[in-house]
């Protein structure tokens, strides 16, 4: 991604959703996005499969600028690159059996042959996913979470992508649930060499899962590295307010002092010039006011959006 922008019209203005992120995912690893609701996440994994019209950059996947195909071309990439939804019941169509939600990919890309064909494909990603052969002819509404977020991984994995844009994938489930769809995630990213671009709000999960970290704040991203760098060394104050906020099961740990952000989000329409952070950073100054703050290299592979850094 290239200085990719998402811009929305509203009766109040221009509201930047996204706006001029560029960072590279390589090959079979994964890019973990967080950050508070509303900065951004969800809007930058649909803008990245083009379900949502990018304004401005370039989005290259093979080298190939796709951001500008049109609907034909952009169809035979489609099956490249899928999407596994947050809410795992309403992304999925309730009139539906299992084999024929996770059928449909193949049926409307024309992938099988027969109907033979098309009934080992499904047999064998609902094998692969964990998901038993007597669920086959159940609906979503008689399964719970973790199921149906397992047909939404089939749905998306049956056509043998190269690159998942996962959007909070286990948001909506317990915790012990959690666990088993990362651990599904992951062992699917290695059996077929998958790339990921993992959204969500919560830091601990996306330690678990991720090889370098996004942190986006107000469509802006504020600080990327590596997920060792990130919890090691977090330079930006947003970064160190979102770490100091997840809890930690010790006695110990309540005497703590907790690094608290203070103020409201200001408004991600019609912007004003400067740090999208500064009128909750304790360490604002009026340069931080001023202009833009770009990314900036401050240690090897560990970029950030601060003045004070």
């Amino acid at each position: 991604m290239k200085n990719l922008k998402k811009y929305f019209h509203t009766s109040g203005g221009v509201l930047h959703a996204v706006d001029d992120v560029s960072f590279q995912i390589q090959k079979g690893k994964t890019m973990g996005v967080v950050g508070e609701s509303g900065c951004g996440k969800s809007t930058l994994g649909r803008t990245i499969l083009c379900l949502n019209e990018p304004t401005a950059g370039e989005i290259l996947f093979h080298g190939q600028d796709i951001a500008g195909l049109k609907k034909k071309e952009m169809n035979k990439i489609r099956p490249k690159m899928q999407m596994i939804f947050q809410d795992p019941y309403s992304s999925l169509n309730g009139r539906m059996t299992v084999r024929r939600l996770i059928e449909e990919p193949l049926i409307v890309n024309k992938v099988c042959k027969n109907k033979q064909e098309l009934k080992e494909r499904t047999d064998q990603i609902m094998e692969t996913v964990g998901l038993a052969p007597r669920l086959a002819m159940s609906y979503p509404h008689e399964l719970d979470g973790g199921r149906r977020q397992r047909i939404g991984i089939a749905r998306a994995l049956v056509l043998n992508p190269e690159f998942v844009v996962c959007d909070e994938p286990v948001s909506a489930l317990d915790v012990s649930i959690q666990a088993q769809i990362l651990n599904l995630l992951m062992d699917l990213q290695e059996k077929f060499g998958l790339t990921y671009l993992f959204i969500t709000h919560d830091l601990s999960v996306v330690r678990h899962i991720s090889d370098e970290i996004m942190v986006m704040y107000l469509g802006k991203c504020v600080e990327r590295a590596s997920f060792e760098e990130i919890f090691k060394n977090p330079v930006h104050p947003y970064t160190k307010a979102l770490l100091a906020a997840i809890p930690i099961p010790s006695v110990e740990s309540c005497h703590k002092r907790r690094e608290l952000i203070q103020g409201e989000v200001t408004s991600p329409v019609d912007p004003k010039p400067g740090c999208r952070f500064a009128a909750r950073c304790p360490y604002a100054t009026e340069a931080c006011r001023q202009s833009d703050i770009p990314l900036k290299e401050v240690a090897p592979g560990h970029m950030a959006a601060c003045l004070r850094v």
